[in-house]
């Protein structure tokens, strides 16, 4: 499972990326800082099947507070978009094929309005940060219709010899995980038909490729600097744009990580206050700014939003469920008696047989069926898993 982080330049994207995963990446307030993609790994909270079960996790990934799960995810922080990236301008092109494995995104926008069009740093509240999500999803649907357009004399050809058109235009974008359902979806909301995709006009072709992005490569609007006073006026024009937007402070969350790792404070991803372990090893500046966090951030908002962003992109926008694997349904181990080992994040609509390939292919080919663990029922390979299962492979010896 990959999350791609996405935004225009000097946003706070790699502040998010580095509160989100403890990977130290260069940070700076000027464009560009960011020009190779950073990659992690960050974790998902998924409620732990273990106090059900009276037993204790032993986390291969991961780990369990006994009441959540965290599951890791990896996490793709990539150069900053600027207006005209389709066109190469700026790092587009490198941006753009940068995304290309994520199937879904975060979007980071500045909400507190510092930041202009260009990345460059202005008054707070001088820029409208609506402008910052218009500027990426127009660029990445600009991308997606210029990938069609040099393509479209070949795919019309095998259009015209018979090929299902729906499979040639997803085959033609498969570089971006499209698939032939997305591409039908897409061109029946916008009324074109797809046998048709050479005779499209430039206006067909754009507007059929902003619906393929929502569909295929839908975001998730961290709005970032929440805890800037000027932020909270932008929020509700950032909620009429139609995808979830989640207020955020990155700054926020990097310093509480970082203040937990150091064993100064009890705080875990997510939670919506902390505790101070001794208040006589912080200092004046540290007293300060978990005082600011406190009263700008979790008071108001009930958490910083980094790992609200992330599960929502996990789990209501791209779709995945998490299931337990265990060989051993009494004890709930794997063969070397590791308790709940592992948590696997599948797409909705995966089935048994998936899983099974999930953990080996081998054990995949072998596969004959399910255990669900809680009822002790067998389960068919093509029944579909649902979020929090414990499930068991039935294979055949080998």
């Amino acid at each position: 499972m990959l999350v791609g982080l996405v935004g225009k330049t000097n946003v706070g994207k790699t502040t998010f990326f580095s509160a989100a995963t403890l990977v130290e990446a260069e940070r700076g307030n000027r464009p560009f800082v960011t020009i190779e993609p950073n990659e992690g790994v960050a974790y998902v909270r998924v409620e732990s099947v273990c106090r059900e079960f009276g037993v204790s996790c032993e986390p291969r990934t991961g780990w369990c507070n006994g009441r959540n799960r965290f599951a890791p995810v990896k996490v793709l922080d990539v150069a900053g978009l600027v207006s005209g990236a389709h066109r190469g301008r700026g790092l587009g092109n490198k941006f753009l094929d940068d995304l290309r494995r994520a199937p879904v995104n975060i979007l980071v926008v500045d909400a507190s309005g510092g930041t202009d069009s260009e990345g460059n740093p202005v008054p707070p509240g001088t820029h409208d940060p609506t402008e910052d999500y218009t500027i990426v999803s127009e660029e990445m649907s600009h991308w997606i219709a210029g990938i069609i357009k040099r393509n479209v004399g070949k795919a019309s050809r095998r259009i015209r010899s018979g090929e299902k058109a729906t499979a040639v235009l997803a085959d033609v974008l498969s570089g971006l995980g499209v698939r032939k359902e997305d591409v039908e979806r897409s061109a029946e909301l916008e009324g074109l038909d797809v046998r048709r995709v050479g005779e499209w006009g430039e206006d067909d072709l754009l507007n059929f490729a902003r619906r393929l992005r929502e569909i295929s490569k839908p975001f998730v609007v961290a709005a970032n600097k929440v805890d800037v006073p000027e932020a909270e006026r932008f929020l509700e024009g950032l909620r009429s744009l139609g995808e979830p937007v989640i207020p955020t402070s990155a700054e926020s969350e990097l310093i509480l990580r970082r203040a937990a790792a150091a064993g100064l404070i009890r705080y875990e991803p997510g939670d919506p206050s902390f505790e101070i372990v001794d208040e006589s090893r912080l200092t004046e500046a540290q007293r300060r700014a978990l005082k600011l966090v406190e009263e700008r951030v979790l008071d108001r908002f009930g958490s910083t939003g980094v790992q609200e962003a992330l599960e929502t992109a996990v789990f209501d926008v791209a779709g995945f469920v998490a299931v337990f694997p265990v060989e051993n349904e009494n004890r709930l181990s794997d063969r070397d008696g590791r308790v709940l080992p592992d948590v696997f994040l599948m797409k909705r609509g995966s089935t048994v047989r998936d899983l099974a390939y999930r953990i080996h292919s081998e054990i995949g080919e072998r596969a004959v069926g399910g255990l669900d663990v809680r009822t002790k029922r067998k389960i068919p390979l093509d029944r579909e898993l649902r979020h929090r299962d414990v499930v068991k492979i039935l294979a055949r010896r080998g």
